[in-house]
């Protein structure tokens, strides 16, 4: 090998190391720099829908409603129920807060033109602001009135005994005007439209057009809703509810 030669590969050695040293060839990161890469955030939890209910039905629901007392029937002629309370986390969306629970409605079960006498359960998204009851309120935040006036007697579609139905009364706002009494008559869309719909304690048979609950249910249902939380109830058959 000559002189002239051995210089040129000596001289090719050192250029190649140096381009190694200075970062032109690829390399991989190492440990600290991998760690140091954005990771993707994880995803945010999904609001949990109010179980069982439609859009059409849902977008009756005030955005400030914290608490849908759902009663849901299985068909339209059904006069027992289902009820379960959910609560809405502004996060996570609805959970139930209490039930499910077994209920009777109207007689013949539910209708979306509900008139007085038509034995029938309104369906739709009611307003829940007052209670009342013949026995003293048992702890309920809602404003609640105790008076004999709610005494009632005689017997039921079936001939079970009414006594006690309304020891415990929850008015449901349908034609009727939220902040008075149960007990109060006027009704804003006219006589021939019913009212005095209420939830109330159960006679072991359908009712006329309310929705009764085990007395037990009633008052933890009472201590339970919260004027602050705009309680409603949604009800109706399933047909109706999930639309």
């Amino acid at each position: 090998m000559t002189v002239r030669k051995a210089l040129a590969l000596v001289t090719g050695a050192v250029m190649c190391a140096g381009l190694l040293a200075t970062g032109c060839a690829p390399r991989t990161p190492d440990t600290a720099e991998r760690s140091a890469s954005p990771r993707p955030a994880p995803p945010a939890p999904s609001a949990r829908p109010l179980p069982g209910v439609g859009p059409a039905m849902l977008a009756q629901i005030p955005e400030a409603t914290r608490q849908a007392l759902v009663v849901r029937g299985a068909t339209a002629q059904a006069n027992r129920a289902q009820v379960v309370l959910y609560e809405r986390d502004p996060v996570r969306g609805w959970r139930a807060a209490a039930g499910p629970w077994s209920a009777h409605n109207g007689l013949r079960g539910w209708t979306q033109d509900h008139s007085a006498g038509d034995l029938r359960t309104p369906v739709g998204v009611f307003g829940l602001s007052d209670a009342g009851g013949r026995l003293p309120d048992p702890g309920t935040r809602l404003p609640y009135d105790q008076d004999p006036e709610f005494a009632t007697s005689g017997t039921g579609h079936l001939g079970e005994p009414l006594e006690g139905s309304f020891d415990y009364v929850i008015a449901v706002d349908y034609n009727r005007v939220p902040g008075t009494t149960p007990l109060d008559k006027t009704r804003p869309q006219g006589v021939d439209k019913g009212g005095g719909v209420w939830i109330h304690v159960d006679h072991d048979g359908p009712t006329n057009a309310c929705v009764s609950l085990r007395e037990e249910h009633m008052r933890e249902l009472l201590l339970t809703l919260d004027p602050e939380k705009s309680p409603v109830v949604v009800m109706g058959p399933e047909s109706a509810l999930e639309r």
